[in-house]
């Protein structure tokens, strides 16, 4: 597969780098590539949790819901000492650890038998599910420090395998059990719930009975405290000639009770009145505005007239902004300006007045209340000490009358109370037997190993393409290696046969299939080395990779045939003196060459050949030598360069790969630039990296060349090398052509 050296896509490419950021075509072709390596880690995944699945014991979780009654007593009233409070947050949690607490689940130990045997005493065992509603619950349960390990045990065993929440906001209560057995999950879940219900009825019962005891204990005391308070009055209305009607409520008493109310609404209104008052005076002793008076602002009529004077205000500044001073409208404005703020004063001066109106008026008032007060009483005669004695004793005497009525209620309504069984809680959906397993979550557990199987085979791929050392995109050699891509060339076996029936040589493909995939990738390669240098297109172009087995001397071979193709004259070098894979193909392994004319035994003209088979002048490695890197690096491997350079029009020189050998970097130093192959996705990274330090300058090298690209996987890559699918189903179409 090839990609172009087009500037404007490259452009393009290199932006991308810049920029950074997430690329969603990276992703889909990350997944692409390795979807069955991720699918391998998922299937997995998913098969042990199977495995887990299979391994436990299934278990069954039935479930009980109590409602809490949020409603405030109505039999008993607001002011009951027995009123429950509305449910809130705190009280909910308080009843969910009353459910989970171990006297309650210690009475469904001993009502469930689950000490089994003969462990359950048969005696506590009948009071906990049998007993009356005035058992309280420790006697049906007994004390936590009289339980044996026995006992503990069962109760924490019933602890650990309950679950008690509330439903939502809502005042439900859900109450689950877990069991191996569908039966038992239901049995004990409801048995939870109905301790939970009958320890509610007799601690209700408890309290109202406790509460009925002390009421009546406390009325004794109260209804002699009443008695010895409305003694006291009627002696001290006998000792001082006070006259009383028939014991209850006399017209003179009721009339007392209204002077009284009239009386300190008086002096309630006199304050008032006063307080204006004092504020008017200091207002005026301080020459301020009679505006801070109540009665002021809250004058419908000053608001007007503020109003008013507010609106010919900004009618004055607007007119004075047209015309002078003396102008009609301006005049006629300021005359309507004073007449508002002369009415502003005497409404002010009115309000004033009222003020101490008011408060004379107030005060005469309460003067009269007063007045009528003694008379109705009948006290106009008692000096102020005996009156406040007199009130007092009668306000003591009320307010022992009102204390024992109260509690006199109370007692009987809570005497009604302690036979009245009204439920704070109720069972509202019993648990039934649960047909499907709760644990363990076969739907979840599959999913989750599915997910963290997807993670798992995410992450290794990940990981395995982060360890892949060779280079597969061409943003990854010129971001490591800081150089272009020159050309990217797939692998493929020849087919096409000549006159003969042999199979065409990769070589020769330039020549006899020029429309060919390959060939015209070589043709884009010779292009782009000489792009590399506009200004001093090279000449001598050197061919080297990394490793043998690159195909760096099919690539040189094909680049010297197409040239030859093109209409120049071309000179074919094999400087791999050591294993001289070209000669082999041009048929001159054995004659004359290269290391000949560096000895000095044959003369430049000697060595040269022209092959037919590919159209190219050629040079031998010729025979064997000791001393290979001293004869490149010779005077005379100099002069033989000068030399082809000023005869021929193109040299390609084939040169042993950099990694075992110091020759290329030898003859690095002789051309115009070097042409580096590196095979697709195989050869180390790091390798490359060393090898291309070596070559003088590093500015000699023209580029990289991807060869041996597999189309199927290099696809899967995204938009390989520029931008272009040279494998393709419409590229292929369009070289068979």
């Amino acid at each position: 597969m090839l990609n172009r050296l087009d500037t404007r896509v490259r452009g393009l490419d290199d932006g991308e780098a810049q920029g950074g950021g997430f690329d969603i075509r990276d992703t889909v072709n990350f997944v692409w590539r390795q979807w069955a390596f991720i699918l391998a880690w998922t299937i997995l995944a998913a098969l042990l949790g199977a495995i887990y699945i299979a391994r436990q014991t299934p278990l069954y979780t039935a479930t009980t819901q109590l409602l809490l009654d949020p409603r405030k007593e109505k039999a008993a009233g607001p002011d009951s000492i027995y009123t429950d409070t509305a449910l809130d947050l705190s009280v909910v949690e308080s009843e969910i650890a009353v459910m989970r607490s171990t006297v309650l689940l210690k009475r469904v130990v001993l009502k469930e038998g689950l000490l089994g045997g003969g462990d359950t005493p048969a005696q506590p065992s009948q009071d906990s599910a049998g007993s009356s509603p005035s058992a309280s619950p420790a006697s049906a349960g007994g004390s936590d420090d009289a339980m044996s390990p026995a006992m503990v045990a069962a109760v924490e065993g019933l602890k650990n395998a309950v679950v008690i929440s509330r439903a939502g906001q809502a005042y439900v209560i859900n109450v689950s059990y877990t069991s191996d057995s569908p039966a038992k999950a239901m049995q004990l879940a409801n048995a939870i719930a109905d301790a939970y219900v009958v320890d509610k009825l007799d601690a209700r019962f408890e309290a109202a009975k406790r509460a009925s005891n002390w009421l009546n204990d406390r009325l004794v005391e109260l209804r002699q405290q009443l008695r010895l308070s409305e003694e006291a009055v009627a002696k001290f209305r006998a000792d001082n000639n006070l006259a009383q009607a028939v014991p209850g409520a006399t017209l003179n008493q009721e009339q007392l009770t209204q002077l009284n109310g009239r009386l300190v609404a008086a002096r309630a209104d006199t304050a008032e009145r006063k307080s204006h008052l004092d504020l008017l005076t200091k207002i005026q002793a301080e020459r301020g505005k009679l505006d801070a008076l109540p009665e002021a602002a809250s004058s419908g009529v000053l608001a007007d007239l503020r109003r008013q004077e507010n609106d010919l205000s900004r009618q004055e500044a607007d007119l004075l902004a047209r015309y002078t001073g003396a102008h009609p409208q301006v005049v006629n404005v300021r005359a309507q300006l004073s007449d508002v703020r002369r009415s502003i004063a005497n409404t002010l001066r009115q309000i004033a007045s009222d003020v101490r109106s008011n408060y004379n008026l107030a005060l005469a008032r309460q003067d009269a209340a007063e007045q009528a007060l003694k008379e109705a009483s009948g006290q106009s005669d008692l000096d102020a000490s005996k009156t406040i004695t007199l009130r007092e004793l009668e306000r003591t005497a009320a307010v022992n009358k009102s204390l024992f009525e109260d509690f006199l209620q109370r007692a009987r309504l809570t005497q009604e109370q302690s036979t009245f069984e009204a439920r704070d809680a109720r069972i509202i959906t019993p648990a039934v037997a649960p047909g499907i397993p709760s644990s363990p979550k076969r739907t979840q557990i599959i999913l989750t190993s599915l997910i963290l199987g997807l993670i798992a085979g995410i992450g290794a791929a990940y990981l395995k393409e982060a360890l892949n050392a060779g280079f597969t995109t061409p943003r990854e050699i010129e971001t490591l290696l800081e150089m272009p891509l020159l050309a990217s060339i797939s692998r493929f076996s020849p087919r096409t046969k000549d006159e003969n029936g042999r199979l065409l040589s990769l070589p020769e493909y330039p020549l006899r299939m020029p429309l060919a995939r390959s060939s015209e990738a070589i043709r884009s390669l010779r292009s782009a080395v000489q792009m590399s240098d506009v200004d001093h297109p090279p000449k001598v172009v050197q061919v080297t990779s990394t490793l043998p087995g690159e195909g760096k001397t099919t690539i040189a071979l094909m680049m010297a045939t197409s040239a030859a193709q093109s209409g120049q004259n071309v000179l074919f070098i094999d400087c791999d003196l050591r294993h001289p894979s070209a000669s082999s193909q041009l048929r001159k392994e054995k004659a004359p060459g290269l290391i000949e004319c560096l000895l000095g035994e044959i003369e430049l003209e000697q060595a040269l050949f022209y092959s037919d088979k590919f159209r190219i002048w050629a040079l031998a490695a010729g025979g064997e030598s000791k001393n290979q890197p001293d004869l490149l690096a010779s005077e005379r491997m100099k002069a033989l360069m000068a030399k082809v350079r000023s005869r021929f029009d193109v040299v390609i020189v084939d040169t042993p790969p950099m990694g075992p050998v110091i020759d290329p970097v030898i003859v690095s130093n002789l051309v115009d630039k070097v042409i580096y192959i590196v095979r697709w996705a195989a050869t180390a990274r790091e390798m490359v990296q060393q090898s291309l330090r070596q070559i003088a300058g590093q500015k000699k090298v023209a580029g990289i060349v991807f060869n041996h690209i597999m189309d199927d996987k290099a696809k899967k890559y995204g938009r390989f090398a520029y931008g272009y699918y040279y494998g393709s189903r419409y590229y292929r179409k369009y070289y068979e052509k």
